[in-house]
């Protein structure tokens, strides 16, 4: 399993333990009490470091290598996975995946960022950072999921949308701002899951929600704790001191009701247990499912432009 630094002191106990289980095994050792010594000490790690992570720990594991993505969480909570593909203008954009799924048995439009496994896959989904024609991809899926009265799922995870030359002329900025205008007036309930990343404009363009909820790990901000420190402090390193500022862990983000639960990650992270965490999404859509299921139309937009309009606040200097 691919580790990120924070992890490093737990990895190097769970080498030795599966050392000591082999030495174990290979000859005849009784090994078992140094075994559950070391076990509970790498427990006992496990809750020292991820009970008191700082914002950019946090930030550093939402972007880990092995994070359940978009299709991991996909493939476990739905049925009768159907991909549609395309924007009927320019191409396929492999950063967003979409389709008809079946949910307990109930048809959902779901769409996601998805990011890569490994150096290739990472290439081909490039990052996680979606293209104009991939916004215009998922606004495609909504819109169809509004004309069959499908309700829509969003799973955002995203560095952001790709900032490149070619993707500013073809209208980046204006295919986010469309987006999140139509979903504003979409007749058919949303709901949003912030799986990993939720990088700004990239994130708010199938972000527009009825109900908005993030896993335990993940995060949500305007901009990147590298990119705001680059800009605000001149120095990339200065990342950790911008990430505190930015607020974007899930207890701030529900503390500042820009999101309606937390969805609770396994100890270490959701990659120790993905199942767990598809589980625990399942669960929370199904509630939401359930409850704006028996909404109007008109009551659903009513809601959430009152919603989104309860999202501010100011303080005066």
């Amino acid at each position: 399993m691919q580790h990120i630094p924070l992890e490093q002191p737990i990895v190097d106990l769970e080498k030795r333990i599966t050392l000591l289980r082999q030495m174990a095994g290979a000859q005849g050792l009784d090994l078992d009490r140094d075994i559950s010594e070391l076990e509970q000490k790498a427990q006992d790690l496990r809750v020292q470091i991820f009970t008191n992570l700082s914002a950019y720990e946090t930030t550093q594991l939402s972007r880990h290598p092995q994070r359940p993505n978009s299709l991991d969480i996909i493939n476990r909570v739905c049925d009768s996975f159907i991909e549609l593909h395309g924007d009927r203008k320019f191409y396929d954009d492999p950063a967003i995946v979409g389709g008809l799924v079946q949910l307990d048995e109930r048809p959902v439009m779901i769409i996601g960022h998805q990011k890569g496994r490994g150096t290739n896959d990472n290439l081909l989904r490039n990052f996680g950072m979606p293209k104009p024609e991939g916004y215009r991809k998922a606004l495609r899926f909504m819109q169809l999921a509004e004309k069959f009265n499908l309700p829509i799922v969003t799973l955002i995870d995203t560095p952001g949308a790709y900032p490149g030359v070619g993707a500013e002329e073809r209208g980046q900025s204006e295919a986010i701002g469309h987006n999140i205008t139509v979903m504003s007036r979409l007749r058919i309930p949303i709901i949003t899951v912030v799986i990993g990343e939720g990088g700004s404009g990239g994130a708010l363009a199938i972000g527009v929600a009825d109900r908005v909820h993030m896993l335990g790990h993940a995060i949500y901000s305007v901009i990147s704790p590298e990119g705001c420190a680059s800009i605000l402090f001149k120095d990339s390193a200065q990342a950790p001191l911008a990430a505190e500022a930015l607020q974007l862990t899930a207890d701030r983000a529900l503390s500042l009701q820009l999101i309606d639960s937390i969805i609770p990650e396994p100890l270490g992270g959701g990659h120790r247990a993905i199942d767990e965490v598809a589980n625990n999404i399942k669960n929370t859509l199904l509630a939401d499912l359930k409850i704006l299921g028996k909404l109007s139309a008109t009551k659903i937009v009513a809601q959430r432009q009152q919603r989104l309009s309860a999202i501010t606040f100011f303080v005066e200097g």
